[in-house]
């Protein structure tokens, strides 16, 4: 015997914290602007992510 489906879904509130859409896909655009400049960094002044920090 199959239990009936409900009629209503409910209305979940976002998280204000924590692991959540938004919060996700902000942190990934933001990986992924970060990459890209440090790539564009690199390639304008041929020094590598180590000779920046002084440890090459």
């Amino acid at each position: 015997m199959t239990q009936p489906q409900p009629t209503v879904n409910p209305k979940l509130e976002e998280p204000k914290f924590g692991f959540n859409e938004y919060a996700e896909r902000l942190n990934g655009r933001a990986a992924m602007i970060g990459f890209i400049l440090m790539v564009v960094i690199e390639y304008l002044t041929n020094q590598g992510v180590l000779s920046w920090l002084g440890l090459k």
